[in-house]
């Protein structure tokens, strides 16, 4: 019989720890059921896409320079389009992350003059000075576009009445984050964005809904596309890479738009016939592959982090029987020492850089010191096992990723390893 608590006492954790966590797991049995239920339909989606564009082989060579005729690019892209159910679609290496994504579609599709519009309140803290909410060197604002937000209401909703009088002439885009980010509201599901969707299309059929898909790719069975999305956009060191993209992002959406953004990427008259793979190419197929069961494990853990922490009593969004709508656990502790040690517990169960102690730092982009545990075999990944959070008030935790539900489990237990044992946490005796 395999002796897994003493494999659990070698890496840190004790017993008690280990059977609080166990009678937490015991009962998400069923919840465990439905993820898998929908990674398999995912699963099945993504092979679908790539038999239709013929996958092969010689996708997978190396193209360098110009990149033109690039096969493998082209042809993922069209994988891309046919698994988002998009005309078009750019994924590139040359896309550094998800914040140059959003950057780059903004900057595309919009001109002087131009207002964007957040129905959803306030953005990703980086993209606040993408938009020149904070000053920043080539702001959208610095180019003459306009910028206005509309709150969610108390109960974290979208206020439909206040949407509709922000709406007017100069409305160009309308920008929709799927995900919490750095808040403590609900992440929304695709049906509440198609809705919003529809909303703001019924006011001005003409504009242009962009929706920040980072941490929903696959956590449902439909995109924000499928519900009337014009651009959905993301990061592959996210959801879609699969814990094996190195590097880059993807916009899928109208050709017209797809265009625009390639235009804006590379050069005027050049746009998607330029840019080669440069060897990544492997990478970005494999990773998109596995997505489907990579994410469910993370949200495996997600589940997991939620019912360990309501149960000893700590707010966290969604909560332990909510549906899902991203991969982000959000833990309020309301105090940086709970954070910090969070932090301290998802690092030591890392593969990569157990050993270092994760401090908060000023990090570019954040408008306070953040705290960032990530011990990953690509550098910020976070479809791999990470937390983070900006030391200032609520003092909330954001955990996410794991590429096994086995080291998602880990991670978890000794976060509340290190809880417990900085006093933090008191263990009940026995859950209910």
């Amino acid at each position: 019989m395999l002796d897994i608590i003493s494999q659990y006492k070698k890496l840190g954790i004790s017993e008690k720890v280990y059977a609080f966590g166990q009678q937490i797991e015991e009962k998400l049995c069923g919840r465990f059921a439905q993820i898998d239920k929908t990674a398999e339909y995912n699963q099945l989606k993504v092979i679908k896409a790539m038999q239709e564009r013929r996958v092969n082989e010689a996708c997978f060579h190396y193209a360098s320079g110009y990149g033109y005729n690039d096969q493998g690019r082209d042809t993922l892209e069209e994988v891309y389009a046919g698994v988002f159910h998009t005309e078009s679609a750019l994924v590139r290496p040359q896309i550094t992350c998800g914040t140059h994504a959003l950057a780059l579609a903004l900057s595309a599709n919009l001109r002087p003059g131009d207002e964007l519009l957040s129905p959803v309140g306030k953005p990703y803290d980086t993209l606040e000075e993408v938009i020149g909410i904070r000053k920043s060197k080539g702001s959208l604002a610095e180019y003459g576009v306009t910028y206005r937000q509309v709150e969610l209401l108390e109960d974290g909703t979208f206020d439909y009445d206040s949407i509709k009088a922000a709406i007017n002439d100069k409305t160009k885009l309308v920008t929709i984050q799927r995900s919490k980010g750095y808040q403590t509201r609900p992440s929304f599901s695709v049906t509440q964005i198609g809705e919003l969707i529809s909303f703001v299309k019924s006011i001005k059929p003409e504009v242009i809904c962009m929706v920040d898909n980072c941490y929903g790719e696959f956590v449902e069975e439909i995109e924000p596309s499928d519900v009337g999305a014009d651009l959905v956009v993301g990061s592959l060191i996210k959801n879609p890479g699969g814990g094996l993209a190195p590097i880059g992002g993807y916009i899928a959406g109208k050709e017209e738009l797809i265009e625009n953004c390639a235009y804006r990427l590379t050069s005027p008259g050049l746009g998607k016939e330029v840019g080669a793979s440069l060897g990544v190419m492997q990478a970005f197929y494999q990773g998109l592959f596995l997505a489907p069961t990579v994410v469910a494990s993370a949200l495996k853990g997600a589940v997991f982090a939620a019912n360990i922490y309501e149960t000893l009593g700590y707010p966290v969004i969604p909560n332990g029987t909510e549906s899902r709508h991203d991969i982000i656990q959000a833990v309020t502790f309301g105090k940086p020492e709970g954070v910090i040690a969070f932090c301290e517990g998802i690092q030591a169960a890392a593969p990569v850089d157990s050993y270092v102690t994760p401090i908060p730092w000023a990090m570019p982009g954040y408008d306070s010191d953040v705290i960032m545990a990530a011990g990953a075999f690509v550098q910020g990944s976070s479809i791999e096992l990470s937390a983070d959070g900006p030391i200032k008030p609520p003092y909330a935790v954001y955990f996410q990723g794991g590429l096994t539900w086995p080291h998602a489990k880990l991670g978890i237990l000794m976060s509340l390893e290190k809880l417990v044992c900085a006093g933090i946490v008191t263990l009940p005796q026995k859950t209910e």
